[in-house]
């Protein structure tokens, strides 16, 4: 495993935290999207320079890249060598973007941009709830694909906390 996506069924199913722990265990460079696509002040960046940086990551040697932004996953996809989806249920993805709205209150995410502080309204939550079983049919799709295309390449799915800790634990030996 040297250049791996991470993606995840909604906010706050843990991908930026679950990417940094691999990245430290196989240490390897770690790039959140998030942080890639909002600037300062969560303003969102131009389409094509977004495109152009992600580029940028994947033609190099080993990364973990973490973040959905579907409309980009044509350059990382190819270029993975193993794809990770995080699955977890839609209550535990909400609690925790509650938690760590809490945490990180008024600062900003060491994943995120800077000068973007934590936030959360009802458009976001919205947003989580009414995307949340298109985008699990939509990642289902997407690694049935990615299989048949590259059956050579690793899928890893995890649907629990408890399998996530033992993935890392795995990794780790």
């Amino acid at each position: 495993m040297q250049r791996i996506m991470v993606i995840g069924v909604s906010a706050g199913a843990g991908k930026s935290r679950f990417a940094r722990r691999l990245g430290e265990t196989l240490e390897l460079p770690v790039h959140h999207l998030d942080a890639y696509y909002w600037t300062p002040g969560w303003v969102e960046r131009d389409k094509k320079e977004f495109r152009c940086m992600q580029q940028e990551l994947a033609n190099e040697p080993c990364w973990i890249i973490e973040g959905n932004y579907n409309s980009t996953i044509d350059i990382r996809l190819p270029s993975c060598d193993t794809l990770i989806q995080l699955q977890l249920p839609l209550w535990r993805c909400l609690w925790r973007v509650l938690k760590r709205r809490i945490q990180y209150h008024k600062k900003t995410r060491p994943d995120m941009a800077p000068e973007c502080p934590e936030k959360l309204d009802y458009e976001f939550l919205k947003f989580i709830v009414t995307t949340y079983h298109d985008r699990q049919k939509f990642q289902h799709h997407l690694i049935e694909e990615f299989i048949m295309k590259y059956p050579e390449k690793q899928v890893y799915i995890l649907r629990t906390p408890k399998e996530i800790e033992a993935f890392l634990a795995r990794v780790g030996k």
